[in-house]
């Protein structure tokens, strides 16, 4: 279904002169709007749907229709979970409830929806000739764990009944009752698993005092619906009851002013313009879905961000060899950090287990993680019956031969530090980033003047592979990590050295010659190629191993891999695959093609067509954007690098290597505005926006040094803003 796209706002809008240069004010997203002019088709769905997404970064909501006149709400909350260290559909997120709107007599009518990007707002509107209809207009407040649901009539009056309902499950204990005009249900997992879950609802409507009513036209009915879990709160139905109860008209306006509000602020995080339409929607879009979903620091979302059953395709887990982090590789940058933070509680809760592992299976230090787990340190891939005498199973855990799960968890840890430097945090990862290089420290082998990786599958279940080239990346990544962290927080001072060893002698990016060309191979020795995923360029990105930095025959060798690879729409490696494009200077015309086709083949909600794997591809878009626009890795800022300089651009407050907050414009072919403001007193590296001309730092409004070269370089103070004048 094609993707209606509406846009109401001038795309660069610009302040008064500041010291002849003009600033990117703050703005509010543009007013994109998601339209639905037919049924959803997949809600309810065990992999991702089709359906409008609404939540707070803790309950998730999502609607359906059927055509006897059910309109069905989806309740889903990120901490309600069967929580028991099994495969085979035992563990994973379950639904919370349902919410059914049933019209009376209404038959088989239209349903069309729309939602705004801005604030969740959605309204949909089922209508029949013949029968009345009704407009409901939903949301999902950003501030407390209440659900709002306003019903008008449609021309006439419309017998309507609501019911509060759950799906059978003979593992779940549900209860349901109503007291005076509340309607409420719990539903709780208790037996036979590692730790109990229990969710409570509870529902009343305004002014109405029952389930069933006439509405008229003209009148409103509103549902207000509370949700709590024992993680949250005790007594979560005694807590969704009072919640419930103290509802009325006026707090609904309060509650939905603090709503925009909280939207409002996160939008300001940061802004960006681009000429492409469909490209700004897909921005905003991406960055909509994530807000919605990741917000719980205990509870991040499952790889669909919304449960619609009990039995979602593996597990609804964290997978831990890419669709777990993928989501949350655009937030850092976006200056989205409330929503990048949530990844890593899982990662830390499951150390003690991964410990096990890697005493037990590889008899190092540190940590060995299996492809799946959950919350609280459940692993929900043990015990899998399917695999259980084959070599993808070891020691009850599934592997599939992979020995990079964990060190895959260190990459939007390292994003976060890198983009924040934010010593607290550091602390708090610092256990897990020591475990997971002592695990390689004993891991890599030594011989011939280098370090080699034997039996690493490079694909799931690829078997005894020597050199993986993901993993090259990874490890690099992790090392540069650990010194960064080490002489930060002056902690294990004395292992550099053996961490500075290691880095120069880690055996090169295994390669192979394609059709002519030389081009990165998938391991030194096992698999070369493999023509339906992109694992052949993760070093490159999410692992950072290779950028504009790097010496020019790395480059020629990983743009003839992207030619030869051409991964732009793929199942599992379109989040990595614009992105590695980018970093080494693909032809950006042939990006933003892609990368437009790439934002039109979705759904109206913004999931990619066809593609099952949910909220991975959410940010693929924005990601792009953000480093088209402002690229920082290696420790050097490049403005509008990898953007055509032909078409006009903007942004605010891109959060980049180093804790710093950059804004700049292009117009003209002629970049503006620049702006950095330091948070951590760090140097700060930009490529010169301006070649052949001299550049005056203009330091909290007051001139200072000229710098010229093709990189400056300057010292910054935390909290400085710091403007770049061309002379």
């Amino acid at each position: 279904m094609p993707v209606k796209i509406t846009l109401i706002i001038s795309l660069f809008l610009l302040s008064p002169v500041v010291r002849g240069q003009r600033e990117i004010v703050s703005i509010p997203p543009p007013k994109f709007k998601n339209i639905w002019n037919e049924p959803p088709r997949h809600i309810p769905n065990n992999v991702s749907i089709d359906a409008p997404l609404m939540g707070n970064g803790d309950i998730t909501m999502s609607l359906g229709y059927n055509e006897d006149g059910r309109l069905r709400y989806y309740l889903s909350k990120n901490d309600f979970w069967r929580l028991q260290s099994k495969a085979d559909g035992l563990s994973g997120p379950r639904v919370v409830g349902f919410i059914d709107i049933q019209l009376d007599g209404f038959g088989k009518g239209k349903f069309s929806a729309e939602q705004l990007i801005r604030n969740g707002l959605t309204t949909c509107r089922l209508t029949n000739k013949n029968a009345p209809g009704i407009e409901a207009q939903s949301w999902v407040s950003a501030t407390e764990n209440l659900i709002f649901i306003e019903l008008k009539a449609i021309n006439k009056a419309s017998d309507i009944s609501i019911n509060l309902t759950a799906p059978e499950n003979k593992r779940a204990i549900l209860k349901e009752g109503h007291q005076k005009e509340t309607y409420w249900l719990s539903r709780a997992f208790v037996e036979r698993v590692d730790i109990p879950t229990e969710v409570a609802v509870a529902l009343k409507s305004i002014p109405y005092k029952s389930n069933k009513m006439v509405l008229q036209p003209g009148k409103k009915l509103i549902i207000a619906i509370a949700i709590e879990s024992k993680f949250d709160h005790k007594k979560p139905l005694e807590y969704a009851l009072n919640s419930v109860r103290k509802i009325n008209k006026n707090t609904i306006n309060r509650l939905f002013q603090q709503h925009n509000k909280w939207w409002d602020n996160y939008w300001n995080k940061s802004c960006l313009t681009v000429e492409d339409t469909v490209l700004m929607k897909a921005y905003y879009q991406g960055l909509y879905t994530m807000a919605a979903c990741s917000r719980d620091q205990q509870f991040p979302p499952g790889i669909f961000g919304w449960t619609t059953t009990d039995s979602p395709s593996w597990n609804g887990d964290y997978h831990l060899n890419y669709n777990f982090q993928a989501p949350f590789y655009a937030l850092a940058a976006a200056n989205r950090l409330q929503q990048t933070i949530t990844q890593d509680q899982p990662l830390l809760d499951f150390m003690p287990r991964g410990a096990w592992y890697a005493k037990n299976i590889t008899n190092t230090r540190g940590i060995l993680y299996p492809v799946g787990i959950g919350p609280l340190g459940i692993e929900t891939t043990r015990d899998f019956i399917s695999y259980r005498n084959s070599n993808n199973f070891e020691k009850g855990g599934l592997f599939f031969g992979q020995r990079s799960n964990a060190v895959y968890g260190l990459i939007n840890m390292a994003q976060y530090w890198r983009c924040t430097y934010d010593k607290k945090y550091g602390e708090k990862i610092y256990p897990y980033v020591m475990a997971v290089v002592n695990f390689w420290e004993d891991y890599l082998k030594f011989e011939n003047g280098r370090y080699v990786i034997y039996d690493d599958a490079i694909q799931e279940g690829t078997g005894k592979d020597k050199n993986p080239i993901l993993s090259l990346g990874l490890i690099r990544n992790a090392i540069n990590l650990a010194i960064d962290l080490s002489s930060t927080l002056k902690k294990d001072e004395n292992r550099q050295a053996k961490w500075k060893d290691i880095l120069p002698r880690l055996s090169d990016y295994p390669v192979q010659i394609r059709n002519g060309k030389k081009v990165f191979r998938y391991t030194e020795q096992g698999v070369a190629w493999w023509q339906n995923n992109g694992l052949g360029i993760q070093h490159i990105y999410p692992s950072n191993g290779i950028n504009l930095n790097s010496n020019a025959q790395l480059l020629k060798i990983a743009r003839n891999t992207i030619d030869e690879m051409q991964r732009w729409q793929d199942l599992n490696t379109s989040n990595s695959f614009f992105m590695a494009a980018i970093r080494v200077g693909y032809d950006s015309s042939v990006v933003m093609k892609e990368l437009h086709k790439y934002a039109l083949h979705t759904y109206p909600n913004g999931f990619q067509f066809n593609n099952p794997h949910g909220i991975e591809n959410s940010c693929t878009v924005a990601n792009a954007l953000n480093e088209m626009l402002c690229m920082s890795v290696g420790d050097v800022i490049r403005l509008f690098s990898m953007y055509p300089r032909n078409q006009k651009a903007a942004f605010q407050s891109i959060r980049t290597w180093g804790a710093f907050l950059v804004s700049a414009r292009l117009e003209n072919e002629e970049v503006n505005g620049v702006k950095i403001i330091s948070e951590k007193e760090r140097p700060c590296t930009i490529a010169n926006p301006w070649k052949n001309h001299k550049v005056r730092l203009i330091r909290n409004g007051i001139n200072a040094e000229v710098l010229e070269g093709n990189k400056l370089c300057f010292k910054t103070a935390s909290g400085e803003t710091i403007r770049l004048k061309p002379l």
